[in-house]
């Protein structure tokens, strides 16, 4: 169980790098329709869902009333990349030391007494932690597109990649 996440995880890891690496500075204030996030917010929010994958791994639980309200968006691609690879450290440390065993245990989320769900860790890792940074990279990738940024390969070449 534990090389199919590592495999997995740090290819991800690598394809949301990609993407991440091509944010326009000068369009972080965007946003495609009024009730989406910006750029910056949402390029954030992927780091925010890196460290709660970090956070499955430290503790049985966590708790979304205890969580600060949302992040300040970052607006500079050096300081969410800097983040982001520090997280991803982290995440390969806290994988390399943990075992099988670890990865059955529950994990739950939940918002004070109310549970949202509660399921062994490495389940946890893939649905709330990977599943979901892979919906908001490829909310991403449309933001890219739709400013006319080159979007990088994600699961094979991208239309910018086929020239």
């Amino acid at each position: 169980m534990k090389q199919l996440i590592v495999g997995d995880v740090m290819n991800e890891f690598a394809t949301t790098r990609r993407i991440l690496e091509r944010l326009p500075e000068e369009h972080m204030a965007w946003k495609p329709h009024e009730k989406s996030m910006t750029l910056s917010g949402l390029a954030t929010h992927l780091i925010n869902l890196l460290n709660w994958q970090v956070a499955i791994f430290l503790n049985a639980e966590l708790d979304l009333s205890a969580v600060p309200p949302r992040r300040e968006a970052l607006v500079r691609r050096e300081d969410i990349l800097e983040e982001f690879d520090a997280n991803v450290v982290k995440f390969e440390k806290l994988l390399d030391e943990c075992d099988e065993k670890t990865l059955g245990e529950e994990w739950t989320l939940r918002h004070g007494d109310h549970v949202i769900l509660r399921q062994p860790r490495a389940i946890a890792l893939r649905t709330f932690g990977l599943s979901h940074m892979i919906h908001h990279r490829g909310q991403l990738s449309v933001y890219l597109r739709l400013l006319d940024i080159p979007v990088p390969s994600i699961y094979g070449p991208s239309a910018d990649e086929m020239n």
